[in-house]
């Protein structure tokens, strides 16, 4: 009678040599053996139970710490993620993650498990082709054909350990080590035909982990490097429109006599049109600009540069009549981009009067914060640009106090609070009457308060779909 053959389960082929079985439990029937006889062998039957029970253990196991790693969104938790589960799959405690794309372009990095940002430091001035994270990285190993990790089960006994790797692993604490790749097979992924970087274990006493412990923890990090691959693009095209966005904003803040100017931007993972100006004109006189384009992207970041350029271009020939400048930018935006449309505001300010004189397309209206008032100012309706056939609204003319903050903002801080629009303006309205009198005589102090204070819970600081611009003008 020929044996039974093994059956697959959840893709896993038994017969397959790559496959370690897993560890066996005990028969049935050596429980039940008299003393003193010799237990019977285990049925067929039985030995495929025992295979089936461990593969099922071990497809459960990695599902839930490849489910945990799904829910990482950022690269930072990721890598953490991945220290953790793989600490638990090899059986260490601490360990350190490095990454660095083999195509150039970055972010290199390096992570630690258990290991302060000052013991990392020690482990970096080990000569990188010393450790078996610098041997993978530059194709130096794995030394073993058939082998994808370094083991390094007794790293102080090594005869041919660099001393300085050996002296730095004396001072951590550690003995052994285990290594493995992080590879991105998808061709469209960063790092596609080499490495994204490399994983260490590190381990208190010698050990290395078994057979069944790499191959588990193999088909993690073939998962975890496909997850890795697509946070890195996701950092990579963030840091690409968040530096666009901040050089098309200016570089600096002009120095105007009588007034003092901090300017706060968060831009959101794609890139919004959410923009800001002040610019000095002549007779001392001062522009400052808000405003928001419709969209995200790279399409948005460059429709917000062209708007912001062309409003300069128009304040300086006419910016004493704000409802003229805005006009002059609404038919500029018809004409070259039909589709799309923004709002807008602009303030002319002479600084020695403490006047401003400001118009508003569709724009959120300015907050006064004071010691004896704080109150939005009361702007017409009107439509943002682009939106009507011809656009005109009449200015506004404000006077504000000596020591008073005039704040300009986009709508993206009211729509970050998730809350309906009146609640947001209530909560925009409460913060910046809650400024503590001895940050009043700074408005960068008073933009840092009322953004922490409007987006709790450090939203102010997290991705999101909205831009926020904050502008603060403190009069003398």
């Amino acid at each position: 009678m020929n044996a039974p053959h093994l059956p697959k389960v959840a893709g896993i082929d038994p017969s397959s040599s790559s496959v370690p079985a897993p560890a066996h439990t005990a028969a049935p029937d050596a429980l039940t053996t008299a003393p003193g006889c010799a237990p019977a062998p285990p049925t067929p039957a039985a030995v495929i139970q025992d295979r089936l029970a461990g593969w099922v253990s071990d497809l459960t196991t990695l599902h839930e710490l490849t489910e945990r790693l799904t829910r990482t969104t950022t690269l930072e938790d990721c890598l953490r993620e991945m220290l953790r589960a793989g600490a638990a799959l090899v059986g260490a405690r601490r360990g350190l993650v490095v990454l660095e794309p083999a195509d150039g372009l970055g972010p290199d990095t390096m992570t630690g498990l258990g290991l302060e940002r000052a013991e990392l430091g020690h482990i970096e001035t080990v000569p990188r082709s010393a450790t078996s994270y610098g041997r993978l990285l530059d194709g130096s190993g794995p030394p073993a054909p058939g082998e994808c990790g370094i083991a390094q089960p007794d790293l102080l006994n090594e005869e041919d350990l660099d001393p300085r790797h050996r002296s730095v692993a004396a001072q951590l604490g550690y003995a052994a080590s285990y290594a493995l790749p992080l590879t991105c097979e998808n061709t469209e992924r960063p790092g596609a035909g080499g490495r994204l970087g490399a994983a260490v274990w590190l381990y208190d006493e010698p050990a290395e982990p078994v057979e069944r412990q790499r191959h588990l923890a193999g088909l993690y990090l073939r998962y975890a490097s496909e997850h890795t691959a697509r946070l890195v693009e996701l950092e990579r095209s963030r840091t690409t429109m968040a530096t666009i966005a901040e050089e098309l904003l200016p570089s600096r803040l002009p120095r105007v006599a009588g007034v003092q100017l901090a300017a706060r931007h968060r831009t959101g993972p794609r890139g919004g049109g959410d923009w800001y100006d002040a610019l000095p004109l002549p007779e001392g006189a001062l522009g400052l600009a808000v405003g928001s384009v419709t969209g995200s992207g790279p399409s948005a970041v460059a429709a917000m540069g062209r708007l912001r350029a062309s409003l300069r271009a128009y304040a300086v020939m006419e910016g004493e009549d704000p409802v003229a400048v805005l006009s002059d930018l609404e038919l500029l935006l018809r004409l070259t981009e039909p589709a799309r449309s923004a709002t807008a505001l602009f303030a002319y300010c002479e600084p020695r009067r403490r006047k401003i004189v400001l118009a508003g397309a569709g724009h959120s209206p300015p907050l006064v914060i004071g010691d004896r008032r704080t109150e939005f100012v009361e702007t017409s309706l009107s439509a943002p640009l682009g939106m009507l056939s011809c656009w005109e609204a009449p200015s506004v003319e404000l006077s504000p106090e000596p020591g008073e903050t005039v704040l300009l903002y986009t709508d993206g801080l009211l729509h970050r609070t998730g809350d309906p629009m009146d609640r947001a303006f209530a909560r925009l309205h409460a913060a910046a009457s809650s400024v503590p009198r001895a940050l009043r005589d700074d408005p960068g102090a008073i933009a840092d308060h009322v953004l922490r204070t409007v987006l709790t819970d450090g939203r102010d600081e997290q991705d999101s779909a909205e831009d926020v611009v904050l502008l603060a003008a403190r009069f003398d």
